[in-house]
């Protein structure tokens, strides 16, 4: 039984213990909430306690690994704008969307009280922000301070020009540091797989006591988080086909079909690494020279998730729309840059562990609590076909820009 399963197992679990403890009696079900609830707590504690040092290695070690794959020639140089320029393009589509799709559904009113017992002490809330202060927010005075806060915005930047400046420095002292961040990377991965293994019961506690409190609205709530992140998934990938036409130079009529046989292998598997041959044959198709198909869509694979980003601003608004947190522009724009960057660094994690590594600094830096995520963990594998099929469309786009850009500049 995989990792995924057991989780879902615990969060079915536990909603229908919470559930029946709803329908007995409303008192014993809250009071079993809140003997249950810390032990949901220590887990969740246990997760967050790797992300500072993870996503700050992840992102010293990315940046590094981006400058050497620039460094390798103008193909791939271009590919990375390229993929940054699609990735904001998702980004911002959901950043504007996503509100505005969950704002089209109730949420009722039990819902704030009960996910509120999810979220772990000293957990940041979102405040309007004024633009001078969210600009003076960006640079932190001191980098300590601001991981010590958890404050993921100006963390990423200090760590960002940390990485940028490794990049620059002599070749030897650079690979001795690179090798430091990928160690730590690695520790931490080891350290939240240990902790995943307890995921089952932590799930299980947590959702117990939302539901238990909340009863079927937690419920009703998952499903709308599930079917806001398949629309904007699909919204994301038609918008691919947009910039494939306009950008590429493609006919729709001639793209579109070509598409389908890695889309289709995309979702079967839910992996882009293992739809890269039916990937590397639509290109063919297409007539891309082999030379940029090979060197694009290797390199897209890794960083040119395009639903990444997207997923990691559903789940920040679908907590804020479950509490009840009015998020103002300076923290979507935040989330969003935030979220182009941690997708660009979050190279190869697991898949569950790439979930909360990612999703964790985003909310953090909305100013979001991040306990709802632990729930959302167990049901984001369901619309994960259409979020893979979405990234394989995104990764043959990028390949379709830069063989007409190439070819604008060898004419």
């Amino acid at each position: 039984m995989n990792a995924t399963t057991r989780v879902l197992i615990g969060l079915v679990l536990g909603a229908l213990a919470g559930l029946a403890l709803d329908a007995y009696d409303s008192a014993v079900a809250v009071k079993v909430a809140d003997w249950i609830q810390p032990l949901g707590r220590l887990w969740l504690n246990a997760l967050q306690m790797t992300v500072v040092p993870l996503v700050f290695a992840l992102v010293v070690v990315g940046v590094n690994a981006a400058s050497d794959a620039a460094a390798s020639g103008r193909i791939a140089r271009r590919a990375l704008v390229v993929f940054v320029v699609l990735l904001t393009i998702g980004v911002t589509v959901a950043a504007v969307a996503a509100p505005m799709l969950y704002g089209l559904f109730t949420r009722h009113p039990s819902l704030a009280a009960a996910l509120g017992g999810a979220v772990s002490a000293g957990a940041p809330s979102a405040t309007q922000v004024g633009w001078a202060d969210w600009l003076n927010g960006i640079v932190p005075s001191n980098a300590l301070m601001a991981a010590a806060q958890s404050a993921m915005l100006p963390l990423v930047v200090f760590a960002l020009f940390f990485g940028f400046a490794v990049s620059r420095i002599e070749a030897a002292r650079r690979e001795l540091l690179v090798t430091f961040f990928q160690a730590i990377a690695d520790a931490m991965i080891v350290t939240v797989r240990w902790v995943l293994e307890a995921a089952p019961f932590g799930v299980f506690a947590l959702i117990l006591a939302v539901c238990a409190r909340a009863g079927m609205h937690m419920i009703g709530a998952l499903g709308v988080y599930v079917l806001v992140e398949s629309t904007l998934y699909v919204m994301a990938t038609l918008l691919m086909l947009l910039v494939a036409w306009l950008w590429g130079g493609e006919s729709l009529r001639r793209y579109v079909p070509a598409l389908v046989p890695a889309q289709i292998v995309a979702a079967s598997t839910q992996s882009s690494l293992a739809a890269l041959p039916a990937m590397l044959e639509s290109a063919q198709r297409l007539g891309y020279p082999q030379r940029i198909a090979a060197l694009v869509l290797p390199m897209a694979v890794s960083l040119c998730r395009l639903t990444s980003p997207v997923q990691y601003i559903a789940s920040s608004c679908f907590i804020a729309w479950a509490l009840g947190i009015d998020l103002g522009p300076a923290q979507l724009i935040a989330g969003a840059a935030l979220a182009v960057v941690i997708s660009l660094g979050a190279v190869s994690l697991p898949g569950q562990v790439s979930f909360l590594a990612t999703n964790m600094p985003v909310a953090q830096a909305m100013g979001v609590p991040v306990g709802p995520l632990a729930l959302m963990l167990a049901v984001d594998a369901l619309p994960d076909a259409i979020g893979t099929a979405g990234n394989v469309t995104a990764d043959i786009t990028a390949v379709s820009v830069v063989t007409r850009q190439s070819s604008a500049d060898a004419a």
